[in-house]
């Protein structure tokens, strides 16, 4: 992996000394994540004034909910130097621009493998990309967290706790991005909500409790596996829905799996792309052969010319807030507790070393 990337180790036992260790290690970096994100605020046409309203706001859900966190997230701000408001801004980020009516044409794509059993019992494994702004490119890192629960390792933005990942108990995330009409501010941060399910959660099941307890504002997808047992929920405001696997795979990309929000979703913002992305991948595993590794699941995700574009690569004569790019490739694998990470897309990984961290 490019050795610049940046990496964070937290392990403070209390939560804001931890959000502290890790606001100190980005005190150079966050700010400039921080300005494009509200660049990113003023297109959706939300003020300044408005931006911090909301995040106030939801610090309060949010300090009712899991006030540890609320206390990690005032350490990340101690740390860094900046205004608490921010910080909460920043881990809201997806609950703010839930607001905004502009589509977005690429988004990530998600697979998940159950295998039966062996000698050794079930095995899961699972590959994502992430894509989002080329312009936010600089400002993410893989991190390793300790001192709570469970340990944690993936990755995440810079100043915001949590987003892809294994932690020590052999419980992974993969996350993607949804849009229902009722989405919006007022309810735990689905960022924040990752972090706390890798911290608390052993299991898929206590993962889904943890899911299923906490007041919910935007949409997104969490797909859950553990040593045995893999899943994907839709999380919306409207509810919480778990859609198994089929034939031991879960496809993701960014369009509703089950029927009951589906009748209340944002097509707009990512169709027809979701959907032919989500077509093509289901094309592969039908043609076979059945991938036996992560490491085997990176070409189900490459796109050749003409495909869907399961790889974004940033058009730079569009305008800020329209640069698509596939800014980071991510293997997590529950039996050894571990996360594999490089910059940019599949293809791109093929050149390029990984990193390799173990909760």
């Amino acid at each position: 992996m490019n050795t610049e990337r940046h990496h964070i180790a937290v392990s403070a036992a209390a939560p804001f000394e931890r959000g502290r260790e890790r606001g100190e290690q980005l005190r150079d970096a966050l700010a400039g994540g921080l300005a494009f994100y509200f660049e990113l605020f003023a297109m959706a046409g939300l003020t300044e004034d408005r931006v911090r309203e909301d995040a106030l706001r939801t610090a309060d859900v949010v300090g009712a909910f899991r006030p540890r966190q609320r206390e990690e997230l005032d350490g990340v701000a101690a740390g860094a130097g900046v205004d608490p408001w921010r910080v909460y801004a920043l881990n809201a980020r997806t609950e703010i621009l839930a607001q905004s009516a502009a589509g977005r044409p690429g988004e990530c794509s998600t697979i998940v493998r159950r295998l039966g059993a062996d000698a050794s019992g079930p095995r899961t494994f699972g590959v994502q990309t992430w894509d989002w702004h080329v312009e936010l490119a600089p400002y993410w890192h893989t991190h390793e967290v300790r001192g709570g629960r469970h340990d944690v390792v993936g990755i995440t933005e810079h100043g915001i706790l949590g987003k892809v990942g294994v932690n020590s108990a052999g419980l992974a995330l993969h996350f993607n991005i949804l849009g229902h009409r009722e989405d919006g501010v007022g309810g735990v941060p689905v960022h924040l909500l990752s972090a706390i399910v890798l911290e608390e959660a052993g299991s898929v099941a206590e993962a889904l409790d943890i899911v299923r307890s906490a007041p919910i504002s935007a949409s997104s997808s969490f797909t859950l596996f553990d040593h045995e047992t893999a899943v994907t929920a839709d999380i919306t405001p409207v509810g919480v829905f778990v859609v198994e696997p089929v034939d031991g795979t879960v496809i993701r990309t960014n369009h509703f799996l089950s029927p009951e929000p589906r009748a209340g979703e944002k097509s707009e913002l990512y169709q027809p792309d979701s959907g032919d992305r989500y077509d093509l991948v289901a094309s592969r595993f039908a043609r076979g052969p059945e991938p036996r590794s992560a490491a085997e699941l990176l070409g189900f995700l490459y796109s050749d010319p003409g495909e869907p574009q399961l790889c974004c690569v940033p058009d730079m004569t569009l305008p800020p807030g329209q640069r698509w790019a596939t800014l980071a490739t991510i293997m997590l694998e529950p039996a050894g507790r571990t996360a594999r990470v490089a910059d940019g897309s599949p293809l791109d990984a093929r050149d390029r070393p990984w990193r390799t961290l173990t909760a």
